[in-house]
Formats: structure tokens, C-alpha cells, sequence
């Protein structure tokens, strides 16, 4: 399980998490909402390690990821794959290049990287992309690229990290439907999104965050029926909420 206890965060004067705390279930999809700024990206960060908490506690497995030195820490990174925003895939390497960067550092043969490639793809429905670079694949191709980067170290965690940002309808629901596969196959989402389709979609479990704080937690139908008005706008796509309801 992963959680976040009481984490405050801040860069110079900006505020960013002012005591949020949450909780992601092992074996479920867990979507983080909020306001573009809100904190949202800031909390995959560090839950992999890439930032630092100023207050508060950020546990995988209940191991405090801070007080991990870092051999403990890449170890812990075994077990989380990170699905960035633009795929982050290296322009210069293939496909099966990209994917097979994470399987050698873990040690793993020739021939079983190679098998696990194949696998990966398949299970993106990019097979046969091998030999491809990143330019020559579409918006939708690179993500789905990325994601199976990310499942072919066979994590226990995946962070998405505005995992639909920039793609037509039709990519997006490709792209939601992977998230759900993913967890059908044992692995633990946490999903950074602002897309109300892919929350309800793809979210067992969805978190809102605003103002630093989680404002709310619980599935789609329970979000929906809301009374709450930072809720309900968000929902609703008013603007009374970018203008700070408290």
C-alpha cells in the first residue's frame, strides 16, 4: 500500500500540499483530481522518490521513501514503473530499445528481454513496433509506448501521470482501457488526471485534491451524488471553483 500521511510541500512562497493525506488500496485504481497546480504531479514525485516531503510521511510498503538510502530506494523502484506525461521515451533508441532499458538494469538476459518486448507490446496492441522510433509513432502510439515500458518491468505500482493529456477521444479511451487491463493483471494505479471519462472509467477509487488538501475520497457514483460544492463544480465544470470555493 501506498500513503501519504500529513505531507506538506513547497517551492519558495507557493504552498503546494498544506497537509494531504491519502491512501492507495493494493490492487485497485485509485485517480488523484484536482486543479492544474494543485499538487497532483508533486504527489507521484514523491511517492517514487524524485522529490522530498518538507513535513509529513510518504510510505510504500511501510517504508518511509525519504529515509531510504539509495540502494534501498532503487530497489524500491523495482516495483514502481512511472508513466510520464509525454511517454519520456528517448528519441534516439527504438521501441524495443526504450522497454529494454529498465530489463537490463534488473539484470535480465538477452533472450527473456527480448520475450518480455514482445509481450509488452502485445499487451498495447503495438506489436510489431520493435524497430520504430518515437517520431515515427503518433500521440496515442508513444503512450501506448510508454505504458508498456512501464508494464514490462511487471510492477506492483504504476503512476500515470496525465496519462490522456493531448490525445483525440478515440486514443483516450485506448489508453483508459490499458489502465484497467493493467490492474486486471495485479498492478496498483494511482492516476493523475484532470479527465472526468478516464476518472470514472478507470477509478475504483477516485481522490480530490484542492487547496493542499484531500478534499474528498470515494467511487465514481459517490463523487457524483456530492453535495459538496468544490465537488459538485469541479464535476459540473464551473467556474466558481478556479475562483476558490472553500
Amino acid at each position: 500500500m501506498i500513503q501519504l500521511r500529513d505531507v506538506f510541500k513547497a517551492f519558495g512562497p507557493k504552498e503546494v500540499l498544506r497537509g494531504f493525506s491519502l491512501d492507495v488500496p493494493e490492487g485497485r485504481n485509485t485517480v488523484l483530481l484536482g486543479l492544474s497546480g494543485s499538487g497532483k504531479s508533486v504527489t507521484l514525485k514523491l511517492i517514487a522518490g524524485l522529490l522530498v516531503a518538507d513535513a509529513g510521511e510518504v510510505l510504500v510498503d511501510g517504508k518511509s521513501v525519504p529515509d531510504l538510502d539509495p540502494d534501498a530506494l532503487a530497489l524500491l523502484r523495482r516495483d514502481i514503473a512511472f508513466v510520464f506525461q509525454f511517454a519520456a521515451l528517448f528519441d534516439s533508441m527504438t521501441v524495443e530499445e526504450n522497454i529494454r532499458l529498465g530489463l537490463r538494469k534488473q539484470g535480465m538476459d538477452d533472450g527473456a528481454q527480448r520475450v518480455r518486448v514482445r509481450e509488452s507490446l502485445a499487451l498495447v496492441n503495438l506489436e510489431g513496433a520493435e524497430a520504430r522510433y518515437p517520431a515515427e509513432l503518433s500521440g496515442g502510439m508513444r503512450k501506448r509506448a510508454g505504458i508498456a515500458r512501464a508494464v514490462a518491468l511487471k510492477p506492483r505500482y504504476i503512476l500515470y501521470d496525465e496519462p490522456t493529456t493531448g490525445l483525440d477521444p478515440v486514443n483516450s479511451a485506448v489508453i483508459d482501457e490499458l489502465m484497467v487491463r493493467t490492474r486486471d493483471l495485479g498492478a496498483t494505479g494511482l492516476i493523475v488526471t484532470h479527465d472526468l471519462r478516464t476518472s470514472f472509467k478507470c477509478g475504483d477509487r477516485i481522490a480530490m485534491l484542492y487547496q493542499g488538501r484531500l478534499r474528498a475520497v470515494g467511487t465514481g457514483d459517490e463523487l457524483r451524488r456530492s453535495d459538496d460544492p468544490v465537488i459538485s463544480d469541479f464535476i459540473e465544470g464551473r467556474p466558481t471553483m478556479a475562483e476558490g470555493v472553500t
